[in-house]
């Protein structure tokens, strides 16, 4: 099982790329990734295998259950797939970028069947909120 661990700083360039950590390209099957509008505005980030699961579970849901619609649309609507370079970076999407306020320094942390991609301050902020109790 693929397991995506850890928290990284990174900038993204000019050009809104973003290299992705090691450890988080080494649990990435082939040269692609799914990324996707995520909750708490971040980026959500899949390798295909692990974007077939949640696609299923999602796609489970019947189309007469409004919620199920709604975080199909949520998830689906957003969603691009992206090419690895050779050097381990990515293209940031313009829509996920501003959707996720990411402008230079990034934080990709690891959230065990996906990675997620923060603005380093919103990611401080979650940190704080989520465990400061």
């Amino acid at each position: 099982m693929k397991l995506f661990l850890g928290e990284y700083e990174h900038v993204s360039d000019d050009r809104g790329r973003v290299t992705l950590p090691r450890k988080i390209r080494q649990e990435i099957s082939g040269e692609i990734v799914i990324l996707s509008r995520g909750f708490d505005r971040c980026i959500f980030g899949f390798d295909r295998e692990s974007w077939g699961r949640e696609a299923e579970k999602h796609l489970e849901g019947p189309l007469i259950d409004q919620r199920a619609r709604e975080i199909r649309r949520y998830l689906f609507s957003t969603a691009e797939s992206v090419d690895i370079d050779r050097l381990g970076r990515i293209l940031l999407p313009a829509h996920l970028k501003e959707y996720a306020s990411i402008t230079k320094d990034v934080m990709v942390i690891g959230a065990g069947d996906h990675f997620e991609m923060w603005e380093k301050n919103a990611w401080e902020r979650q940190r704080k909120n989520s465990w400061s109790s």
